[in-house]
């Protein structure tokens, strides 16, 4: 596929037809749970109302052999980042607070801090679980030229929009069955919209983490931030875990398992109180793994007692998805330093390195040879983005911004900061459709779409990784924003048409 050949995407619709699709769009986003709580300076306990989530009318092209190395790619990354967070010395010097990054940024210095804590005791997880999601956009420096796949981001933690993903792609397959989009694309048959079931994908990680801690009747929890607005995206995941695994699910925010998180001495076990929650009189449940949709900012640790709660958790023999040392894993350094030159070969031999080396920019940290790092970011700072060490969006400094960044920016905290080449993404156009807008609310715009493929890894020292490509997201958002976070506000839910 070359970049022009989907330029005229998206295809040409009369009001009328336009209209139409946008009606049967959200009624269908409504019906199936492709919804998000609405704005609200305060959620209630129980939701009495809801939107859909932001969407794309149409999905949007893509090159067919691009997904499938996007989906081969995620095999080699599930096992690379394994290895990473089981490789002490090689975290340690790259993220710790001694020598590394947590020296400069505060939360990852914290981080860092439970993790050594946790080896100065002599407490080691004997499993750890990943939910992964890698990230992606299509690269075409030239116009009209070939398009390759670009590596954004390696997400080890809360990497959200799984189960919408898959209710968007089943959303576009009934536009095309239903109306087969009036026609209005040769591209646009069913054969080319992929189906997606990473719903069932992610809840089989959860589970096979579940059944690897050997006590049937523990409880899965969703450690999960207080007034979460895209709540839905994970309760997709609990019925999926109850009515096809027959796992229980607790959720709690780390304020509440201040109080309520217990880990009994001697066998660590983590209990967590439900006081008249619970039949049969019961006051608590065993917890085999704890899946964490919170604690990947700053913003959910506003005290220091919210550490301590991380520590406590990370303390017990639950299996923790992720671990603080695979959440460190994922640190924006970690992905630029396996970037270097023969640094990712050292992971292993079975891991096809050179064609993960195809997918990356080119990187480099502003603390590089002194002064030579922000040197070369200032001179090439059009076409760059300078990220730290964060996750969920609206955290990067762009292009003509990053001068101005670089004078502010204080020479000891260059370690946490990374440049990365800026992916050249080829034309394209799409409707994005908001809550509230109706049905002539569909606003044709020029469009960038990154692509997000999910795997699980469950691994522990001296065990092999246990591992699986498990499904896919595509993001779309307006080619004049920088951030391309749903949950933040910058992107709506696309999904795929494959193209060849």
């Amino acid at each position: 596929m070359s970049s022009s050949m989907v330029s005229h995407w998206p295809p040409t619709l009369t009001d009328q037809q336009r209209e139409e699709l946008t009606l049967r769009a959200t009624t269908y986003a409504l019906s199936h749970g492709l919804i998000y709580l609405p704005v609200a300076d305060v959620q209630p306990p129980a939701p009495t109302s809801a939107i859909h989530a932001p969407l794309a009318l149409f999905p949007s092209p893509f090159p067919r052999k691009q997904f499938e190395l996007a989906k081969r790619l995620q095999h080699a990354y599930n096992v690379l980042y394994a290895r990473v967070a089981l490789d002490e010395k090689f975290l340690d010097r790259i993220m710790g607070a001694e020598v590394g990054v947590g020296r400069v940024d505060d939360f990852t210095g914290e981080l860092w801090k439970i993790w050594k804590r946790l080896c100065d005791e002599g407490i080691q997880q004997r499993l750890h679980l990943g939910l992964f999601r890698s990230d992606y956009l299509l690269h075409a420096p030239e116009k009209g030229g070939p398009v390759s796949l670009k590596q954004v981001e390696f997400n080890t933690i809360s990497s959200s929009f799984g189960t919408l993903s898959q209710n968007i792609a089943n959303l576009h397959r009934h536009l095309a069955a239903s109306t087969e989009y009036f026609n209005s694309s040769p591209f646009l048959k069913l054969q080319n919209l992929p189906p997606n079931e990473t719903i069932a994908g992610l809840a089989e990680g959860l589970a096979t983490a579940h059944k690897a801690y050997e006590s049937p009747s523990a409880w899965i929890m969703f450690v999960v931030q207080a007034g979460e607005r895209n709540v839905f995206d994970q309760r997709w995941l609990e019925y999926e875990l109850l009515e096809k695994h027959s796992i229980h699910i607790v959720r709690q925010t780390l304020d509440e398992l201040a109080t309520s998180a217990e880990v009994v001495p001697g066998s660590r076990i983590l209990r967590v109180k439900l006081p008249g929650l619970l039949p049969r009189g019961a006051e608590s449940v065993e917890i085999s793994t704890v899946y964490f949709r919170a604690g990947y900012t700053p913003r959910d640790y506003p005290t220091h007692a919210h550490y301590q709660t991380r520590y406590v958790l990370e303390s017990s023999v639950a299996i923790k998805c992720p671990s603080v040392q695979l959440q460190l894993a994922g640190g924006k350094k970690v992905q630029e330093v396996l970037t270097q030159r023969d640094v990712a070969f050292q992971f292993g031999e079975d891991i096809e390195v050179n064609l993960l080396r195809s997918s990356w920019m080119g990187m480099w940290g502003l603390d590089e040879n002194g002064d030579y790092g922000v040197h070369k970011a200032r001179e090439q700072a059009h076409k760059l983005v300078l990220k730290p060490q964060r996750e969920g969006g609206g955290n990067n400094v762009y292009k003509e911004d990053i001068p101005g960044f670089l004078d502010a920016l204080p020479v000891s905290e260059r370690e946490a900061w990374i440049a990365m080449e800026l992916i050249e993404t080829p034309d394209l156009g799409n409707y994005l459709v908001r809550a509230g807008s109706g049905t002539e609310g569909a606003v044709k715009t020029e469009v960038v779409s990154e692509l997000g493929i999910f795997g699980y890894a469950l691994f522990g020292p001296g065990r092999p990784v246990e591992e699986k490509e498990v499904g896919w997201l595509l993001r779309t958002k307006g080619k004049e924003s920088n951030e391309g976070g749903v949950a933040a506000g910058f992107s709506v839910l696309d999904s795929l048409v494959l193209v060849d």
